[in-house]
């Protein structure tokens, strides 16, 4: 254990913003969930790349077109590596786990959904995954449908396989809650959805810094993710499809790039993955991405589980010893994330507090408003972690806390 704290010691060294003081204290930044610093290796790439490497990708006839290209498609082909996809042609670029959420909807959706089907979701999902579903339902006559959550935050899956039957073209669901920090049974949920001939959508936001991710272990038929989640730059994200399923899909914009020939009277397609990306792309988030997963890798997604569930486990016996907390998502399976909120206190006024005292948390409905009416709350207060934080920052949490308790109770 000394080791590993020893490595992560380094490991936070890398991150400029923790140099920094907030209200005059060291800052404590416990707000991962929503996003995660940036490391140095990250901001460098992308500074090199403004630098020394831009243009537009893919018809540049000069140098800089062919780097920023090669930069680019390097790009697709580690991530491809890092989901364990068949090719790089089933990796989609896009803005982020929403945008990608949207491009399944109205692609899948379009295509697949008639009146009366149904798409399976859960309680437990963020906004992303329920409104383009809602959206699409109402155009082809569909129904959205949630399976529920047990008391402890665990997903019920016994209600699940209930909800699940011969209308069911779609299920799509959080491989780890943003909330609870529950982390779902990808594989198992994946193969039920399949028994019933359903599509599977994985939202893997919370997931990829955590966990190794195998797309085709799983057997998903699609999964998105954003960049910042897992120490890259933002307006930048990852939509996975199986290249059978998105040879069959229409394209999602229109523009340049995802043509292959245009004429007054019709269009004819690029293939896949190109179809999907309209437009000037986000060439510097592409490069950023390489470069936070190749972070990750260097330092081991099974180092930092390891290290990520001892601050988690620590946290959360700390916090529990104050009166008046109540922490809400208690499943055995968990990534980093703890909610809680102090009895009496609002979650907002408790935000505050620890802000000022150089706590970085997250206050509110986190995106979930479903998941909090459940639980009977407006919303809770969320400490997540990362790489990046160590014992002294969950001291400085607690200490916070029991600040605020004293304040507000």
């Amino acid at each position: 254990m000394d080791n590993l704290n020893a490595l992560f010691a380094k490991v936070r060294e890398e991150f400029p913003a923790l140099t920094q003081k907030v209200h005059g204290k060291p800052l404590s930044y416990l707000d991962s969930g929503a996003t995660t610093l940036k490391p140095k290796a990250v901001i460098d790439r992308i500074t090199q790349f403004y630098s020394f490497e831009t243009s537009n990708v893919h018809r540049g006839a000069h140098y800089l077109g062919d780097v920023a290209t090669q930069g680019f498609e390097g790009a697709r082909h580690t991530v491809a590596h890092f989901l364990n996809a068949k090719t790089s042609d089933e990796i989609i670029f896009v803005r982020g786990t929403t945008e990608g959420m949207n491009l399944i909807a109205q692609t899948l959706g379009l295509t697949t959904l008639k009146a009366g089907d149904e798409i399976l979701i859960t309680e437990m999902e963020h906004h992303a995954n329920i409104v383009p579903w809602q959206m699409i339902a109402e155009v082809k006559g569909a129904t959205v449908v949630a399976a529920g959550t047990l008391d402890n935050g665990e997903l019920d899956v016994e209600d699940f396989k209930k909800k699940l039957n011969s209308k069911t073209k779609i299920v799509s669901f959080t491989a780890c809650s943003n909330v609870l920090g529950t982390n779902n049974d990808m594989k198992l949920l994946t193969k039920l959805a399949h028994e019933v001939g359903a599509k599977v959508v994985i939202d893997g936001a919370q997931i990829v810094s955590q966990a190794p991710v195998d797309v085709q272990a799983i057997d998903c038929d699609f999964f998105v993710f954003s960049a910042h989640k897992i120490f890259g730059p933002f307006g930048f994200g990852v939509v996975y499809g199986k290249k059978e399923i998105l040879e069959q899909l229409p394209p999602y914009q229109g523009g340049g790039s995802m043509i292959s020939k245009v004429t007054i009277a019709k269009t004819t397609y690029n293939d896949v993955p190109f179809r999907f990306e309209a437009g000037t792309p986000h060439v510097e988030g592409a490069v950023g991405l390489h470069a936070a997963i190749d972070f990750t890798k260097r330092i081991g997604l099974d180092k930092i589980h390891q290290y990520e569930m001892q601050l988690l486990k620590s946290a959360t016996e700390k916090l529990s010893a104050i009166p008046d907390i109540k922490i809400i998502g208690t499943a055995a399976n968990k990534g980093p994330i703890l909610s809680f909120n102090l009895k009496g206190a609002h979650h907002s006024d408790v935000g505050q507090i620890l802000d000022r005292e150089g706590v970085a948390v997250r206050a509110g409905h986190h995106c979930c408003q479903p998941l909090m009416a459940r639980f009977g709350v407006p919303g809770t207060v969320r400490a997540s972690f990362s790489v990046y934080n160590n014992e002294d920052d969950i001291n400085a949490l607690v200490k916070a806390v029991a600040k605020a308790r004293e304040m507000l109770l």
